[in-house]
């Protein structure tokens, strides 16, 4: 049986990464934080600790900030220096596979035209600095002919769980409220996590996919004003887009940066700007057409997970 060491297991992305991998009759072990006699945590992690470990899924890290509240060495320390530690470990092991969950962040804040794997690295923020230097770290180690390493840079991933600006776009249209940014046109790309469980577990059965660094994102993006419209279609309402002047709602954003306002400039620049990546080079790796699920069907099915919770 291949057994599976994941870090940030308990994360919205790990928890349904491990409960898929299960599923597929798996042998799945959480990688713990602090210092543990029971299973495997970070603290006294050690390349013989991971001997029955065949595949190493490395998802935990600090996630960004939109409130841009937290200082740039966090994530460096988490982002950065954990992957280097684990990396190591699995570089003097004898487990065979290692899968980075990295970010198009690393590459482009902002994309004009489509995002391939061919773009060079530009990150701004410190959240896709970070993912960027643990990937120039782990690709400048040799990695043994017996060994495989997966660098997965996901596009907004979304499900049931999910928390975000989804979450934000979902209450307004359930309580009524118009979408004032109907004004700004847009196409983005989006991940379903189903859609990413699907990928990494072929990555996992197949040997012979070969390693490298590999977007991730549905087959198809969509505008902001077409989610919108989803999400009132899976609420059995009509949807209200309201086209205001954009340098209006810009202003508010910016006001909103100072204020705490729930509209603030990093979120404006989630929801309106154009983002498409490309997943391209991982499906002809599967050798597949298309993923499991459109890009619709992935939406749908995180839109109603959030009509039987709390927001």
């Amino acid at each position: 049986m291949t057994s599976v060491l994941i870090s940030g297991s308990t994360g919205f992305v790990g928890r349904h990464v491990t409960d898929f991998l299960l599923q597929q009759g798996l042998d799945v072990q959480p990688l713990k934080r602090g210092v543990s006699t029971d299973g495997y945590c970070w603290d006294n992690l050690t390349p013989a600790s991971l001997d029955q470990i065949n595949v190493v899924i490395h998802l935990g890290g600090k996630a960004h900030d939109t409130k841009n509240t937290s200082a740039a060495h966090e994530y460096f320390e988490v982002n950065t220096g954990l992957t280097q530690k684990i990396f190591d470990c699995f570089l003097e092991s004898k487990a065979s596979t290692f899968i980075f969950m990295s970010s198009v962040k690393a590459v482009a804040d902002t994309v004009t035209g489509i995002l391939t794997e061919e773009d060079k690295p530009d990150p701004l923020t410190p959240y896709g600095q970070s993912k960027l230097q643990a990937e120039i770290y782990i690709m400048s180690k040799v990695l043994p002919p017996n060994k495989r390493l997966f660098i997965l840079r996901p596009c907004m991933i979304h499900g049931p769980g999910n928390k975000g600006n989804l979450n934000l776009l979902y209450q307004f249209v359930q309580k009524g409220l118009p979408y004032p940014l109907a004004g700004f046109k847009n196409q983005r790309s989006f991940l379903s996590i189903d859609n990413l469980c699907f990928i990494i577990n072929k990555l996992i059965a197949d040997p012979v996919i070969p390693g490298g660094i590999y977007n991730m994102a549905d087959d198809l993006p969509l505008s902001t004003n077409r989610v919108i419209t989803l999400i009132a279609e899976v609420n059995g309402v009509k949807p209200r887009l309201w086209e205001i002047s954009s340098g209006l709602i810009k202003f508010l954003a910016k006001t909103g940066d100072k204020t705490g306002l729930p509209l603030n400039s990093e979120r404006l620049k989630k929801l309106t700007e154009s983002y498409v990546v490309s997943n391209a080079k991982i499906k002809k790796q599967l050798n597949i057409k298309n993923l499991p699920l459109t890009s619709e069907e992935g939406l749908r099915l995180t839109l109603k997970s959030f009509r039987s919770v709390k927001l």
